[in-house]
């Protein structure tokens, strides 16, 4: 675990300084931005600042060059892309699609906040990958123009170990878990297979476990096998509440 952990209180500092302007025309030499540039290079953090109902990235932090390799000047959402693990895309392409679900709802209720938090794998410079958790902060303001402002921190967590096929997932209106990460806040999260959600996603296809046993080479008897453990890790009662559940969070 990094050894600098620090109060998020610093980004609602930043929010405070340069909402009013929609994030532009941010001053490295302002004493807010220095010292939160200063808490990113010492924890292998970056931040990007988007106006979320216009898609469009405002700031970069200068970390990026050094995290994914994307000088911050042209950085842009399929940059990022781009990044991604080939076996995260999906995901990430899912946690992309329900941001815009909770910008549109921040939006139309012109108040509130919200929050969504995953890991996803990133191309580094040196061509490996890094473990990045996505904090996603978003937020409905009315200045200086009607918009779905959104901060997201992306902060190198290879020193955490995830339990095999996990990973860590949040979306709600807990905003109090924009904060540094630790080990009880990366552990919230799915801790089902890829085995076990290709089974999910198939079974919302409306296949049978006869027709699923058929497509992916296995057993009538290990689907079913496959269909219980879901319940029992989930402790939902049908698969259908696990679907629900999943397609609640942005995840089918």
């Amino acid at each position: 675990m990094p050894e600098s952990p620090y109060s998020y209180s610093i980004y609602h500092d930043f929010i405070e300084s340069y909402l009013p302007s929609g994030f532009l025309n941010i001053d490295s030499n302002d004493p807010i931005m220095r010292k939160l540039e200063r808490l990113m290079e010492e924890n292998d953090q970056m931040l990007i600042v988007m106006d979320l109902t216009q898609t469009k990235i405002i700031f970069t932090s200068k970390r990026s060059m050094a995290m994914v390799g994307i000088a911050p000047a042209k950085n842009d959402p399929l940059k990022m892309m781009s990044k991604v693990h080939p076996e995260d895309l999906h995901r990430f392409g899912l946690g992309r699609a329900k941001l815009l679900d909770l910008d549109k709802d921040l939006f139309i209720a012109h108040k509130g906040a919200a929050f969504l938090s995953t890991n996803i794998r990133m191309l580094k410079p040196d061509q490996e990958y890094a473990n990045h958790l996505f904090q996603c902060y978003m937020f409905f303001s009315p200045i200086p123009h009607k918009s779905v402002y959104y901060l997201q921190v992306n902060t190198n967590i290879d020193w955490f170990t995830m339990h095999r096929d996990a990973f860590h997932y949040y979306v709600g209106d807990d905003v109090s878990l924009f904060r540094f990460p630790n080990d009880e806040l990366l552990n919230m999260g799915h801790h089902l297979t890829h085995r076990e959600f290709e089974i999910i996603k198939m079974i919302s296809k409306g296949l049978s476990s006869d027709q699923i046993a058929e497509k992916i080479f296995v057993s009538v008897h290990t689907v079913n096998t496959h269909r219980r453990n879901i319940l029992g890790k989930t402790g939902k009662p049908h698969i259908s509440d696990v679907i629900f559940d999943l397609m609640g969070q942005g995840l089918l």
